[in-house]
């Protein structure tokens, strides 16, 4: 039983650590601008427009900058919200036992808004 909350106090602490770093990656893509949308039609004036080639950009250069490893990564945006989903697969405490030495998978999804004015 001990071996058991060990290991799963392990798994959440992962759990966490991935939830972190996604939830920085999120922000990092939250506040790039997508340069061609900013400068045509209504400009900025209902907030930072958000693309996908921004966005995915500036969550590898996040997790560049990090030294931040992740097995995938993904990032996703509305025009106003991205949404950044991250895995990584990690060893836990006592994995031998319960998961047959095998990596368990962790994955987070954190979104974030662009800045309005």
């Amino acid at each position: 039983m001990t071996f058991g909350g060990i290991a799963a106090s392990d798994a959440f602490l992962k759990q966490v650590d991935v939830q972190t770093v996604c939830d920085g990656a999120a922000l990092a893509a939250a506040n790039e601008v997508a340069p061609v949308a900013a400068y045509s039609g209504a400009g900025i004036s209902a907030g930072l427009p958000l693309d996908e080639q921004t966005a995915s950009a500036a969550v590898a250069d996040y997790l560049a900058d990090g030294g931040t490893d992740l097995d995938a990564w993904s990032a996703d945006t509305t025009g106003v919200e991205v949404t950044v989903t991250c895995t990584r697969n990690v060893e836990i405490a006592f994995g031998w036992l319960f998961l047959a030495g095998e990596l368990l998978e962790r994955t987070a999804v954190a979104s974030a808004q662009a800045p309005t004015f």
